[in-house]
Parts: structure tokens; sequence; C-alpha cells
């Protein structure tokens, strides 16, 4: 029945252009962000689940940042030792060939362990990263900063309660220089700074001596000075090993929160980002019935006019 009141084809044709239309503009808002779920209102429970692990992952960037930090700290301290080892061995071989060495032999080779001294010195003090010096710190019972505490990870349970891992390096254990400027010689707690040798010939290898006023001028000096080089080289040796722990801990966490940073990235696209590819073919569809659905619209308005001209004839 055709009626000049009410053109049903019309309201018809006006439905269906409505919804093509409402279709379209989620389609283009996909294609134009690249995500289907891009508010609580696409879908409230992807929604409120991404967010959630979008936060985890923030968290997990701050957690690669303190990571990269502390590897750098440990790598330049493990890098220092391990070339502090390496002069202190020359070190002793130089007291042991000054054991046996004429007085004036003694002298020259006073004048080289002088130098490897510096050289020591210098590595330890040159062992600075961000602002710190794992090497050189201070070993007074009342200081507050007594480890490199490095953070791992960021955990949170299903009742949301958070915890941080931590790997932790004790200063102690790779202190070669205590920095505690108002501790005696003797009361010093660095590997390099504790004392050895026999009576009267008392000293470290930061200022051992193989000639002159003071030197070892016996065997069981020389003994007792070689001594307590081995002693040190074994502690250095055993601060070595800590760091480089320290450091292969590191290397797996960073490789670890990475990895779990990517899986997170992509469980989160899986939910929320659209397929380009779906949301391309779908456009192409849309945009064809919306160009329909104008046409129809046009021949339901174009019944209607022609009932019109039949009274104007």
């Amino acid at each position: 029945m055709s009626s000049i009141l009410t053109n049903a084809a019309a309201l018809t044709a006006l439905q269906s252009l409505n919804a093509t239309n409402k279709n379209l503009t989620v389609t283009q808002g996909r294609i134009a962000t690249g995500m289907r779920v891009a508010e609580a209102s696409d879908n409230a429970a992807y929604w409120s689940i991404a967010t959630t692990m979008r936060s985890d992952n923030k968290a997990n960037s701050v957690v690669q940042d303190a990571l990269g930090l502390g590897a750098g700290k440990v790598d330049t301290a493990y890098t220092a030792m391990n070339k502090a080892i390496d002069v202190v061995d020359q070190i002793k071989q130089k007291v042991l060939l000054a054991k046996t060495s004429s007085a004036a032999d003694r002298e020259r080779i006073q004048t080289e362990i002088g130098n490897l001294q510096s050289q020591l010195k210098d590595n330890i003090a040159g062992a600075n990263y961000a602002g710190s010096n794992l090497l050189q710190t201070s070993g007074n019972a009342a200081a507050t900063d007594t480890k490199l505490t490095v953070m791992t990870s960021y955990n949170r349970d299903s009742a949301g309660k958070v915890t941080t891992g931590t790997i932790d390096v004790d200063f102690k254990n790779i202190r070669l220089i205590d920095s505690d400027g108002s501790a005696a010689a003797s009361a010093k707690t660095g590997i390099l700074d504790k004392q050895f040798g026999a009576t009267g010939a008392e000293t470290t290898i930061l200022d051992l001596k193989v000639s002159g006023t003071g030197g070892a001028s016996t065997a069981g000096d020389f003994d007792a000075l070689l001594t307590g080089i081995e002693a040190a080289l074994k502690g250095m040796a055993t601060g070595a090993a800590e760091l480089g722990a320290a450091k292969a801990r590191i290397d797996m966490q960073k490789d670890f929160v990475s990895k779990l940073s990517d899986s997170i990235d992509r469980g989160v696209g899986q939910l929320v980002d659209a397929d380009m590819n779906k949301e391309s073919t779908r456009l192409q569809a849309l945009q064809v019935q919306q160009q329909l659905g104008i046409q129809a619209l046009s021949i339901a308005n174009g019944s209607s006019q022609q009932i019109l001209s039949l009274f104007r004839g």
C-alpha cells in the first residue's frame, strides 16, 4: 500500500543506512587507532584486563631500567677488580724477585712496585659508575650503605599484594679500599688495607717496601709479605667471584624481563588490537553498503514523489 503520510520503504532504507553508518564509524575508528577495544565501552572486561597488564608492564620498564643501572655498576666493579688482581699479581712477582736481589736491585724493584701501586690506586678510584664506586666504600659500622641492591622483579598476586625481587652485593666482600677517613690504618676493612708482615715490617700492598728504612730485609720478612699478598689475592678472587655471579644473574634477569615485557605486550594486543586486514576488508564492504543504502533511500523517496506528481497533474 502506498501512503503519502508514511513512507515505509524510506523508513526501512533510512534505518538500514543509519546502521551501516554506525558500523562504518566503528570500523574507521579501529583503522585509525589500530585497536578494536580502545575504551571501556567497547568491551569492559578486555579493557580492564588490558589496562592492568599495561600498568604492570610500565612497572617492568622501571625494573629494566634498574637492572641496566645495576648492571653498569657491577660490570664496572668487576672489570676493575680483575684488573686489580692482575696488578697485584705483578707486585707479587716483584716482591718475590726482590727476596734474593741485592740492595741496589731492590731499589730499582721498589720503583717498579711504586708504579704498580699507583696504577692499582688509579684503577680502583676510576671504578666509578653513576656516582658509585663499589670497590672503595666505608667500612664504618655506622655506615648506612652496606650493600648494592638491584631491583629485579615486580610481582603482584591475585589479591593485589605487591612484592619486589632484588639482587644484593655486600660491600664488605668486594671492598678493596676503606673510604672511611676517620678510621685508623689498622682498623680499615678493605682487602688491600689489611696489614701483614713480620714485626717491624708490617705494611699493606698499597705501601709495602722491599728496600730502604722499614723495608723487608730478611727472608722471613719477604715470606710474610708474600703470605699477605696471597691472602689479599684470595680475598680479591672471592670478591671477583661474587661480582661475576651478580653480573651473570643480572644479565639473565634483564633478558627475562625483556621477554616478559614483550609477552605481555603480545597478550594485550591479542585482547584489544584490531585485525587490520579484516577491518580494511570490512571498511570496503561497508562503504559499498553505504552507497547502496543511499540509493535505496533515494529510490524510496522517489516513489513518494511519483505519487505526489499524480495529484499535481
